[in-house]
């Protein structure tokens, strides 16, 4: 998910979650071990050589109210929603996912996250990916299809972001996603191919 709007953390203790999940500081450590996975180094590099700097804080575990996973807010970075998370792979994924449109911000200049086609792209690319629609994680999730399982789950998880997104009405955003569909979903960078 990504958007103007930050996810909302909130300052509370980081010694408890709410619901389940993780603490702040737990979280904290998995992002630290999820840093050092292939996929997260390939794209810091790449983000860093389009230009855009990676500070010691760009991701950072907080607490949200909102039922999502995380979230990149430009000029802020990208936040991992602790009391959400419960296992390395789940927060390995977000991490993937954000930097991703962390990519997408850095390398078009003009990207509107308020302009419904933007947002829309960068979800198609995030989804297709970072690998969120692999099909054993569909199968976790209840999706039992085995053909075109990919592409269903990259366009039910880009109107869920995008209808999130406060500028498009669910019209929208499906407008949106079937215009930019092609182009978004076969741009394949800072990868040779998808993942």
């Amino acid at each position: 998910m990504a958007a103007e709007s930050s996810p909302k953390p909130r300052s509370e203790s980081s010694s408890s979650p709410v619901n389940g999940g993780r603490t702040i500081d737990e979280c904290q450590d998995m992002i630290q071990r999820s840093l050092r996975t292939p996929m997260v180094k390939f794209l810091k590099e790449h983000l860093e050589k389009a230009g855009c700097a990676f500070g010691e804080n760009f991701i950072k575990a907080v607490h949200c109210d909102k039922q999502i996973s995380g979230g990149y807010v430009r000029g802020e970075g990208i936040m991992v929603c602790s009391n959400h998370m419960n296992i390395q792979d789940e927060v390995n994924q977000v991490v993937i996912h954000e930097l991703i449109h962390a990519y997408d911000d850095c390398r078009a200049a003009n990207l509107d996250w308020a302009n419904c086609a933007h947002h829309a792209c960068s979800e198609i690319r995030a989804g297709h990916l970072s690998g969120d629609c692999h099909y054993k994680r569909e199968l976790l999730r209840g999706y039992m299809k085995i053909r075109g399982h990919e592409q269903d789950c990259v366009r039910r998880r880009v109107m869920k972001s995008v209808i999130a997104n406060p500028y498009c009405s669910e019209a929208a955003a499906k407008d949106a996603m079937e215009a930019v569909w092609d182009v978004c979903y076969n741009d394949t960078q800072p990868f040779d191919r998808a993942p």
